[in-house]
């Protein structure tokens, strides 16, 4: 078969048919990746891949993250877990990018969906780049060379991740292994030199050189603009998609309305580079 993308909104996204992700062939991991970079987010449907499969299929897009507090996959510990029975999901159900709190964001998320809801339990992607091209030249120019503090305690606050022993020693640990770091508020994409917004109240707690009130107003203002519905699109999910999304230029949203159901998902955390400014 033909690899066929179909885009899903002018901003970002494509369902993409005629590849079995499972047999990725190295031309076929190319054409994966051009139109990574081309629409930022990828959906596969009907994919079946083993917790093996998915940490080999993104092992081919670079070295994998292990997270230092999700549930992981027994003997695949590339592979995070995030289930409604063994997790305390909230911190997803906000605007965010994954595993900003380290020195090299991740270049992109594999999500592969085991169990879903009969209804609700989306996930929306907005697009960093598309936020940005929207603003007025004169607030570009202002928050071009910009830099803000990211922050692993923003989305794991001891209130939902310390209910027993195990879970503070763990999570102390995880502070203690990822004290806050900084990146542009503004990163230029290494690969197509896009610039994209690079903060979302997932894990930036304030932009750096400015006075409280004003990184507040300035954060305020780029959180509720990148996410406006027109740089947005949303996936209704089926049991065995595959959604790749480029981290580096977009955030995600998981909604967190089908309770009391269940939703099981496997992550594969692909590390990036270190995020570099707008020149």
């Amino acid at each position: 078969m033909t690899i066929n993308a179909t885009p899903l909104t002018p901003a970002l996204g494509a369902k993409v048919e005629g590849i079995d992700l499972a047999r990725l062939t190295a031309e076929n991991q190319l054409d994966v990746y051009s139109l990574l970079l081309q629409y930022q987010v990828l959906f596969f449907r009907g994919q079946h891949l083993t917790p093996a499969d998915q940490a080999s299929l993104a092992g081919r897009f670079g070295d994998l993250h292990i997270h230092p507090i999700y549930p992981k996959v027994e003997h695949q510990p590339e592979i995070l877990i995030l289930d409604t029975a063994l997790n305390d999901l909230r911190d997803n159900a906000l605007w965010h990018t994954d595993v900003t709190f380290i020195e090299t964001p991740p270049l992109g998320s594999i999500l592969n969906a085991i169990q879903v809801p009969e209804y609700g339990g989306d996930t929306l992607w907005a697009s960093s780049s598309a936020a940005y091209e929207a603003l007025s030249p004169p607030i570009q120019q202002l928050i071009d060379g910009l830099y803000a503090e990211h922050d692993i305690q923003l989305s794991f606050p001891d209130e939902r991740f310390s209910s027993t022993a195990k879970a503070q020693q763990q999570l102390a640990k995880a502070r203690q292994d990822h004290p806050p770091v900084v990146h542009p508020v503004v990163r230029a994409h290494p690969d197509t030199g896009k610039k994209g917004l690079f903060v979302t109240p997932g894990f930036t707690r304030r932009i750096l050189g400015v006075s409280a009130m004003e990184s507040r107003a300035l954060l305020d203002l780029l959180f509720t603009h990148s996410t406006r519905p027109e740089y947005c699109v949303r996936w209704h999910w089926q049991a065995s998609d595959v959604v790749f999304w480029d981290n580096r230029i977009t955030q995600h949203y998981a909604c967190d309305d089908y309770h009391p159901q269940r939703r099981i998902m496997h992550r594969a955390t692909i590390l990036g580079d270190k995020p570099k400014g707008p020149k």
